[in-house]
């Protein structure tokens, strides 16, 4: 009786393992078992205490986000938290910089640019940034500067072309002809 218990188990597990659809697939794990006698390389499989902390870029990709939708406050918050958990991340200091920028608090992105040059160098893209926030405070002359130094690296840049050509247009609609001084 014993004996037909522990062939009816068995029958029934052989009959359930017929029944199943699954093909598993090889594992770079597998591969051992697959090919005997090839030499044995590094565990793929990492422990814990072998994987490296990196920052989530979370914040950076939120802060892009609502930046480009105009939302600069949000967007001043992400890129905050950003250059917290990532104080070297030059990507977060410009965003965090152009945030204050449109929230029109220039003194905290000069000091958000001052940061993203020390990390990474004046950068065509920071230099053009500076400029920009330099044409909305209204200094002209120090966004031109910056815009040149922008153009004089990448002459083919359009985005430096085209705020060289709106801070033109800028300087043209303030200036005054000389027959209408009071």
């Amino acid at each position: 009786m014993r004996r037909l218990f522990v062939w009816l188990a068995c029958a029934s597990v052989a009959t359930a393992l017929a029944a199943c659809d699954t093909v598993q697939e090889y594992t770079v794990r597998d591969a051992a078992v697959v090919a005997p006698g090839a030499p044995a390389g590094p565990d793929p499989v990492q422990e814990p205490t072998d994987v490296k902390y990196y920052p989530s870029d979370e914040p950076v990709r939120m802060g892009l986000e609502h930046y480009n939708r105009g939302n600069y406050g949000i967007s001043q918050r992400y890129f905050k938290e950003a250059v917290e958990k990532a104080p070297k991340d030059v990507t977060a200091w410009v965003g965090l910089a152009a945030s204050y920028d449109k929230l029109r608090r220039f003194d905290l992105a000069d000091q958000a640019y001052a940061q993203a040059i020390r990390l990474g160098g004046e950068t065509v893209q920071i230099l053009n940034d500076q400029g920009y926030s330099l044409m909305l405070r209204g200094n002209l002359s120090g966004a031109r500067r910056k815009f040149e130094k922008a153009y004089s690296l990448d002459p083919g840049n359009p985005v430096i072309a085209n705020n060289l050509e709106l801070l033109n247009g800028s300087r043209k609609f303030i200036e005054r002809p000389p027959n209408n001084q009071p």
